[in-house]
């Protein structure tokens, strides 16, 4: 493959996000192309490479037919969490460089398998924070990182949405499948986000979760709170729940002012930056982008250039390792030290 050639992608599971985001995105891609399309439903797949000009579309029993399939230099995993392992192992086995979607497994062993599995098959992996690629969320990284807003204490962050019942995917209520409930799901990017805007890992971490379903969250829970303290003295608090209307923002206050991101976390809607920063009042609007369409050509021009990609899958594996501990936290109601 030249560096100027697009780089083949298949994507593994056609799910709401594939068909919503991820699918629609290689037409805007520059360094990357839609080879094929991988999906339990063999007609499913058929449908979907027609619709989005895929030349192959394969079932899952037919995984390895896919990965056989020189054109396919790479794959976007975006099946349920914890059918992420046993996907990227495969994947990586065979010579392909993936993209997997966050959160990167639904445990830490799995996360650490596909860590390890890549770097023996000398891949790339790289786990799907597309806030990494986003303008407003990059600003406020430049703003901390300048120093802007002096020294950050403190971290405000949620993202929460009220899904309906009545539709799909129901797996996220499957803890085998989905690692467990809105923590997973949407407090990832609270944790990543965090992490990353600071450039720090946290050492502890404190929680409490909820449930005032407890017929339907029985296997996974309702919402949760949590603490996290940083070395440097920052601490962030964030919370996320199944139980409140679609909600996310970030606010992160220093000794030099503050701003806040809302919208934070979603990918289709306008965003707003407010803030003061040494007495200078802050307003920035961000239009909506496509994250994915950024998120892939970034992992497409890393292997053309064989160069690095960020976030890669150490930093998926640490996201798994302090979700673990938040976990532990709420169970056993005490302060966990974060183990890297």
């Amino acid at each position: 493959m030249s560096a100027r050639s697009p780089v083949g992608f298949a994507v593994v599971g056609l799910g709401n996000i594939a068909q919503g985001s991820i699918l629609p995105s290689f037409a805007k891609c520059k360094r990357a192309k839609l080879v094929a399309v991988v999906s339990r439903d063999r007609e499913k797949a058929n449908q979907m490479a027609r619709e989005f000009n895929a030349s192959m579309s394969y079932s899952t029993d037919d995984y390895p037919a896919c990965l056989a399939n020189p054109e396919v230099v790479a794959v976007y995993i975006a099946t349920p969490q914890g059918e992420h392992a046993g996907y990227t192992i495969r994947a990586a086995e065979a010579g392909k460089h993936v993209l997997c979607e966050k959160p990167m497994a639904a445990t830490v062993e799995q996360s650490r398998r596909m860590v390890e599995a890549c770097q023996r098959s000398g891949v790339m992996l790289m786990t799907a924070y597309r806030k990494y690629f986003e303008p407003s969320c990059r600003y406020l990284k430049k703003l901390v990182q300048s120093g802007e807003l002096g020294r950050i204490d403190m971290i405000h962050t949620t993202f929460s949405e009220l899904p309906n019942p009545s539709i799909p995917p129901s797996w996220l209520l499957d803890s085998k499948l989905a690692g467990g409930g809105p923590l997973m799901d949407l407090g990832v990017y609270c944790v990543n986000t965090c992490r990353w805007i600071v450039g720090e890992d946290p050492c502890e971490v404190r929680a409490q979760s909820w449930r005032h379903d407890p017929e339907r969250f029985r296997d996974v829970e309702e919402g949760i709170s949590f603490q996290m303290q940083f070395p440097s003295g920052l601490v962030a608090q964030g919370s996320s729940t199944y139980s409140a209307a679609m909600s996310s923002f970030i606010f992160i206050q220093g000794t030099k002012g503050w701003v806040m991101l809302t919208p934070a976390y979603p990918y289709e809607e306008e965003r707003l930056v407010t803030g003061k920063i040494s007495g200078r009042a802050v307003l920035r609007r961000f239009k909506a982008i496509d994250e994915f369409a950024l998120e892939i050509d970034a992992f497409a021009s890393a292997i053309q250039e064989k160069g690095s990609v960020e976030p890669d899958g150490i930093q998926g594996h640490r996201d798994m390792i302090i979700l673990g501990a938040i976990y532990e936290a709420a169970r056993t109601q005490q302060a966990v030290v974060v183990n890297y």
